[in-house]
């Protein structure tokens, strides 16, 4: 039997018919009026468009994820009739149980509902259609927080400073560190306060510790998704001594502050009604205290009942009671102490009223 030529299939452009052997097809199988060697027609559509990837612009560098999130990836792709879509995970087949793939007439989505850290990795999606491939590489890459840093140490401990080291964790969360957050505690109180954050180096010095006190330190290790959830303290304990002081008093020498007796406010003229009583107020300085005498027409007044002399603070003063036109006169207070003495004077006058009068002249 002959093989049927092209024309005699189809006239049109659409089709194109292929001699092949029954060794090149699976399906359909030969009939069993066909011999071994007989040729089977083998329809073959054309490609109208070639296959290609549409790869999403956020994709074209690290899709990041941390991990217990949910990855949902949809890659667009172009080819007619409908290509053939395959991923691969690291250059092997996908893992069926985690991850799940839907492939549409122009799209492929990869869906992994709970992402973990083995979940990172190269992933290839490949187009084909017939002897032609797409192919498109995505980089994925689960993080979760990082370790703690192995541990710390308390290097050495001067004036209100304390210098600490430690070593960078075993496990970086899959994820570049961003640095370390240094804090400090008081054993009294316990609270604990930041003193450095995003910090690159793994040895530090924290100043302005308060003079008496006692700190503690820890160190947590920091990445994209945050801090490590624990941090090491250290095992020694800073004491911030206080500095021996030793108290230089320099001599001086010593004033004199004793004076003779100085009045810095004399005594002023006075007038007066009889049977009005009067005061005379006179200050004085000196040093030691001053013996207070007054006079009377230069006559002592001490222990006369009409008089009644005060002094307190250096204010000097005299209440004459009822003073009657025998009172008036010249009166003196005198200061007295072993460095000297001083004295100041006025002048009182007593006078009559005209009612008085009067009475007087009726009486008589």
């Amino acid at each position: 039997m002959e093989a049927a030529t092209a024309p005699e299939v189809a006239s049109g452009p659409m089709l194109k018919v292929k001699e092949v052997s029954p060794a090149d097809v699976e399906e359909p199988l030969p009939s069993p009026r066909q011999g071994a060697g007989s040729p089977i027609l083998q329809l073959l559509c054309p490609i109208e468009e070639h296959p290609k990837i549409c790869l999403p612009r956020a994709l074209r560098q690290t899709y990041i994820r941390k991990v217990g999130d949910t990855v949902n990836l949809l890659i667009p792709f172009q080819g007619k009739p409908k290509p053939r879509a395959t991923w691969t995970h690291n250059g092997c087949a996908l893992d069926a149980s985690r991850v799940s793939v839907r492939n549409g007439e122009q799209d492929s989505i990869l869906f992994i509902r709970e992402a973990q850290r083995a979940d990172s990795g190269r992933y290839q999606l490949s187009v084909q259609l017939g002897g032609l491939e797409a192919t498109a590489t995505i980089d994925i890459s689960v993080i979760e927080r990082p370790g703690p840093p192995k541990s710390i140490k308390l290097v050495d401990v001067w004036g209100s400073s304390a210098t600490l080291e430690w070593t960078p964790p075993q496990d970086t969360g899959n994820a570049a560190l961003l640095g370390y957050m240094v804090q400090k505690a008081d054993t009294k109180s316990r609270l604990w306060f930041t003193v450095l954050e995003h910090y690159h180096r793994t040895s530090c010095t924290v100043s302005d510790l308060i003079v008496g006190n006692s700190y503690a330190f820890r160190v947590f290790a920091e990445n994209q998704c945050g801090l490590s959830e624990t941090a090491p303290v250290t095992a020694d304990i800073a004491h911030i001594q206080k500095a021996a002081t030793v108290c230089k008093t320099k001599g001086f020498a010593q004033r004199e502050f004793s004076e003779a007796p100085k009045f810095t406010h004399p005594l002023a003229d006075r007038t007066t009604v009889t049977g009005y009583n009067i005061q005379l107020f006179c200050c004085v300085r000196a040093s030691p205290k001053p013996k207070i005498i007054w006079l009377k027409n230069k006559m002592d007044i001490q222990g006369d009942p009409k008089f009644r002399a005060l002094t307190l603070l250096g204010i000097c003063s005299l209440e004459i009671r009822k003073p009657g036109p025998f009172d008036g006169g010249i009166y003196t207070c005198k200061a007295v102490n072993p460095l000297g003495e001083a004295s100041v004077d006025c002048r009182v006058d007593v006078i009559v009223s005209a009612q008085q009068r009067s009475r007087v002249k009726a009486m008589r």
